[in-house]
């Protein structure tokens, strides 16, 4: 008869690796906080508004109200006279909008050219290696900054900035693991019956390198918030959106003021610091040696 332990072994086995993964996930408290963190940064962006009506180019107030001097502005105001709070609720979708699309371009190209790269081999690893270090060794912020400049400013044009000049890295991850997956058995197997190497790349071999390129696009989103906001704090984000990283930039020059540049900065941090927290949850839950354990 089977003791406790073994039972509960075979029955770890059993699970599928994504039941695995969840499992493993959910018991990791860091992991959890980050998930609310977000989960509440994202409601406040979508509906503040509704509880909070206001318009964040508005001037409502005298200039450089500090925080808890007036009812009506609990934040205070900046140094044109807008509401902190109107400007965090609203800026918040720009943000945050920016930053996934530039992380799934990243993600799409580096994808694409690594999967290609590790796939094919030869010449083919060779050009597309070169032109991923030909874009690595680019000063990715001086590059964004030119490519926004001559497509204009926009939250199109900065999420494309951001994404190509974020890709390598994917492109060298996404490759690592084909190198390694098609010498596996089931790929060789299913070139024996006759799939091609289309089938194989995007059905056969990515659904099994995804693990790390999941982990790694929750971060990418990071990244391409924190990029955001610096394109934006550089005066290059679109003038017609407010963003927190603008408030950041606009505000950056009123040094007897901390209000209006800290509290965006706060909403930064604090939506980053959960992405990393699930990213690094994420990393755990698909890391087979702590699964095992």
């Amino acid at each position: 008869m089977l003791s406790k332990a073994t039972a509960k072994q075979a029955e770890f086995q059993a699970e599928s690796p994504a039941l695995e993964a969840w499992r493993m996930f959910r018991r990791n408290i860091p992991a959890l906080i980050g998930v609310v963190m977000l989960s509440v940064i994202i409601l406040a962006t979508l509906y503040g508004t509704f509880f909070y009506a206001g318009d964040p180019f508005d001037i409502v107030w005298a200039p450089q109200e500090p925080p808890g001097m007036t009812p009506e502005f609990p934040l205070g105001t900046d140094y044109l006279g807008r509401d902190i709070i109107a400007g965090l609720l609203t800026g918040g979708g720009p943000t945050l909008a920016v930053g996934s699309a530039a992380a799934a371009i990243t993600m799409g190209i580096g994808i694409t050219m690594g999967a290609l790269a590790g796939y094919y081999g030869g010449w083919i690893d060779n050009l597309l290696m070169r032109i991923t270090e030909f874009f690595q060794v680019l000063p990715a912020l001086l590059f964004a900054m030119v490519l926004v400049t001559l497509f204009s400013p926009s939250l199109l044009t900065i999420a494309m900035a951001i994404g190509l000049v974020s890709w390598p890295q994917t492109a060298r991850l996404t490759r690592a693991e084909f190198l390694k997956i098609k010498q596996l058995e089931y790929v060789t197997a299913a070139r024996a019956i006759g799939a091609r190497n289309r089938r194989i790349i995007w059905k056969v071999i990515l659904p099994n390198a995804l693990p790390p390129l999941i982990v790694s696009a929750t971060l990418t989103v990071g990244v391409a918030i924190l990029f955001e906001a610096g394109l934006s704090f550089l005066g290059l984000g679109d003038p017609n959106v407010m963003s927190w990283g603008r408030m950041i930039g606009a505000n950056r020059d009123i040094l007897d003021a901390w209000w209006p540049v800290t509290f965006p900065g706060l909403a930064i941090f604090f939506t980053v610091f959960s992405v990393s927290l699930i990213g690094d949850g994420l990393n755990d839950a698909f890391n087979p040696k702590l699964r095992e354990r």
